[in-house]
């Protein structure tokens, strides 16, 4: 069996090479100028355009998309079609794809203004396909928006007790009111940094020095001071579910120096650390691979391995999620053009180090052992607090750690997800005041808020969370998110006049991301047995088709409509 360390030192190699070699290919195609006028500059205001150093935005960017894609998509994939697939997609998707999609988009939306895809659409398309991509990105945001308030919710009143691989058989309990607690204490302390760098202005290295162990520290206390908010009832982690809502509807409008900026940048060094900890512990430990390399075509749920590989993995290797951040919140902060490659480009590569070390987590177990058969979250929380354990990290810190890195992944994504959804309404309705944003606010969390509290009953006769029965397209949704972007993306290129070789390299992952997730969706479709399922898949699919068949005409008659082109 090949070492995992091996395997994850060639990755990181390549991801290497990839950002230097390829990511400044683009930039010089793109014609970066360090010295043009960014957004962030030219819209000024304080609250959501506010110029950003790229290594605090980085931080930021990489925890806004860093969700539990990375970490679920790579291990439910290593369970239905073994590790090998996966390993394959996630380096050669992350960098040829993945990262190319990020930083196309960033680039596009600073070139527009920093203006969503959607209305990259508008303007070289037509009102109506930008009103049926708006849709189809708003639906995206409240599907994202319910699952991942649920998974936090969860990790929050949930408990473990596993034993832990490369620690001796030695058993760990992690108590979710636990990870709560230290995630409240994490958020306080973004609201802190926030005002010391927005009026006592000390150097990023001092408040970095200071603030950055504290996260350790809130770690360490959290379990001692368990946060309990149990709700009756088969869903038990309602309140808890509520009361994330709440607060993604007073973090969406707040200024994006006191919350979501030093979240960010905590956030990213908490990532940074996972990951620079996770690593140096695996390549201590030398695990080796245990998990099949390859199990088979078809998954044990009838899936096949094309499409659906492709669609199970999408954070780590592609995600039409990624678009939305990089065009909504990143590029109204880039404060130099140049910074995209880095920030754009090089912050995907890094989620693509997520992904690789997910799989390494299960890629090491042996089938049919304890752990094998947990959930993804614990999986990876055990996995990483393994890896930590080989540093001299305290067994029940590290998992602690492990498990609060997968809460902070999503919870990150959740408020983004949420001001995303703020700026799509009030940019297409016109209406920017801050009423409008507050309208729009509230307007996207009240599905959320109502779905999260609906039950339907599982093939086993118990209770489970409404939104589960459409869950299953979500990597379709987010995938051909990505591919509707890349559409967007071809049709601007198109209409300035790029170079064949920088349209070639979004028009070819355009069209592969297209023809996957399509098929992916009509084979959703023809086995769905489950009537909302089978009606949002196809809403989704027919608003696609919608703006990929205009898209496909324009180009075809090589006069994309609109107004004259950015550079």
């Amino acid at each position: 069996m090949p070492s995992l360390a091996v395997l994850l030192a060639i990755c990181l190699a390549a991801f290497w090479l990839a950002h230097r070699v390829y990511g400044r290919w683009l930039a010089r195609r793109f014609g970066l100028d360090g010295a043009a006028s960014t957004p962030a500059h030219v819209h000024r205001d304080g609250e959501d355009f506010e110029p950003t150093p790229r290594f605090y935005l980085l931080g930021q960017h990489f925890s806004a998309i860093s969700a539990a894609g990375p970490i679920l998509g790579p291990i439910l994939a290593a369970t239905q079609f073994g590790w090998q697939p996966a390993f394959w997609w996630i380096v050669l998707g992350c960098i040829f794809i993945g990262s190319m999609h990020d930083f196309a988009a960033l680039v596009g939306s600073v070139r527009h203004g920093a203006c969503s895809i959607a209305e990259i659409v508008q303007r070289y398309l037509n009102r109506r396909s930008y009103a049926a991509f708006v849709l189809y990105i708003w639906l995206a945001l409240v599907l994202v928006i319910v699952a991942f308030t649920d998974a936090t919710a969860s990790a929050f009143v949930t408990a473990l007790d596993v034993a832990v691989p490369g620690a001796d058989g030695q058993r760990v309990a992690v108590d979710g009111a636990g990870v709560a607690s230290s995630s409240m204490l994490y958020l306080g302390l973004s609201l802190a940094m926030g005002l010391v760098v927005r009026f006592l202005r000390p150097p990023l290295w001092l408040v970095t020095l200071v603030f950055v162990p504290l996260v350790g520290v809130a770690i360490w206390l959290g379990p001692t001071l368990p946060l309990r908010f149990v709700a009756d009832g088969p869903i038990p982690n309602l309140h808890w579910a509520w009361a994330i809502l709440a607060y993604c509807g007073v973090a969406s409008v707040l200024p994006v120096w006191l919350l979501l900026q030093p979240r960010g940048y905590l956030g990213g060094f908490f990532l940074y650390l996972t990951l620079g900890g996770g690593l140096l512990g695996l390549f201590l430990m030398q695990p080796q691979t245990e998990w099949p390399s390859f199990t088979g075509f078809t998954s044990g749920n009838g899936q096949t391995l094309v499409p659906f590989l492709f669609i199970t993995i999408a954070c780590g290797a592609c995600s039409g999620f990624h678009g939305l951040v990089c065009s909504g919140t990143t590029s109204k902060q880039i404060d130099r053009e140049t910074d995209a490659h880095l920030v754009g480009y090089g912050g995907m590569l890094l989620e693509g180090v997520v992904a690789l070390l997910a799989l390494a987590c299960v890629m090491m177990l042996a089938p049919g052992s304890e752990l094998s058969r947990a959930s993804a979250d614990k999986v990876f929380g055990v996995g990483v607090g393994s890896f930590l354990h080989q540093l001299g990290v305290p067994l029940q810190f590290a998992v602690t750690f492990g498990m609060l890195a997968f809460a902070t992944f999503v919870y990150d994504t959740l408020d983004v997800a949420t001001r995303l959804a703020r700026y799509l309404f009030t940019e297409f309705t016109g209406w920017k005041s801050r009423l409008g944003g507050a309208v729009g606010t509230f307007v996207t969390l009240a599905l959320p808020a109502y779905f999260v509290a609906q039950t339907v009953t599982g093939a086993d006769g118990k209770a489970i969370p409404a939104y589960r029965v459409i869950w299953p397209l979500f990597g379709s949704i987010n995938q051909l998110l990505a591919g509707l972007t890349l559409v967007g993306l071809s049709l601007w290129l198109a209409r300035s006049q790029k170079g064949l070789a920088l349209r070639a390299a979004v028009g070819a992952p355009m069209v592969f991301m297209m023809a996957m997730t399509m098929t992916a969706l009509v084979q959703q479709i023809r086995g769905a047995q489950n009537g909302a399922l089978l009606a949002v898949a196809v809403v989704l699919l027919a608003l696609a088709a919608w703006i990929t068949v205009e898209a496909v005409l324009s180009l075809w008659r090589g006069r994309p409509g609109g107004a004259a082109s950015a550079r």
